[in-house]
């Protein structure tokens, strides 16, 4: 089943995403005559997880770790589905990476691994825009907008061999799948909930495979996860209207 959310005149509507209709307890919503998809979730926090394709850190040159690498954006990064992603006038150089997302149902804290699939809503796709030329993790991966995220949430999905796709204006750039995760998404999320109280909504991003790369504006980024569904945002200058 898959979850979405759209903003209509009179504010924003959730339900069964069925043939580019919102399907809720009070009617249907057509995609684009009713309104906009929105991200498909309202988190208080996303978790994001990097270094976690082997390949990936032979191409930053990065060192393999020991245990989750992990960094937070906040609910001011996000985008939805066909949304700009704005470049930024302060960086010359923003790239893409497409990572499979899991959305959370319930608060939750100190979860084993096996108590995973329980509370997981369902997985959902972000595009974890970054500026690579600043310093630092949170200059270069929190700003407003660099969480393209959707479009919408699938409930019946196993995230653990999942084929990804990158394409960016019509160019594959990533081909692989998360199986070649080091670190898998159950193991990911007990991780982090030793560390953290997560809300419903709450997003958890298990990193990129190889070969993120530049973007540049009048550029399209499209990321597919099998099983899930494909994330659309167009790459747009910093004085677009």
């Amino acid at each position: 089943m898959r979850l979405a959310r759209l903003l209509t005149p009179d504010g924003p509507v959730a339900g069964r995403y069925v043939d580019s209709e919102i399907v809720t307890e009070d009617g249907r919503y057509e995609v684009g005559r009713d309104g906009r998809l929105l991200p498909p979730c309202d988190p208080s926090a996303l978790y994001c997880v990097g270094r976690n394709y082997a390949e990936t850190l032979d191409q930053m040159d990065y060192e393999r770790p020991e245990e989750p690498d992990f960094f937070i954006k906040p609910p001011t990064s996000l985008l939805a589905q066909g949304e700009a992603i704005r470049y930024p006038e302060w960086t010359d150089e923003l790239t893409y990476a497409g990572e499979l997302v899991a959305v959370i149902d319930e608060r939750c804290r100190d979860l084993a691994p096996e108590e995973v699939p329980e509370v997981v809503r369902g997985y959902t796709v972000m595009n974890d825009v970054d500026a690579l030329d600043q310093q630092g993790r949170t200059a270069r991966k929190a700003f407003d907008g660099s969480a393209p995220l959707g479009p919408w949430i699938e409930t019946d999905v196993d995230p653990t061999d999942l084929d990804i796709e990158t394409t960016v204006g019509g160019e594959t750039r990533q081909d692989a799948s998360t199986e070649l995760m080091l670190f898998g998404p159950h193991e990911i999320v007990s991780y982090l909930s030793k560390r953290f109280t997560f809300e419903p909504g709450d997003c958890i991003a298990f990193g990129s495979p190889a070969n993120p790369g530049l973007v540049e504006p009048g550029e399209r980024v499209e990321i597919t996860y099998e099983g899930v569904g494909t994330l659309s945002n167009p790459v747009v200058a910093p004085d677009a209207e």
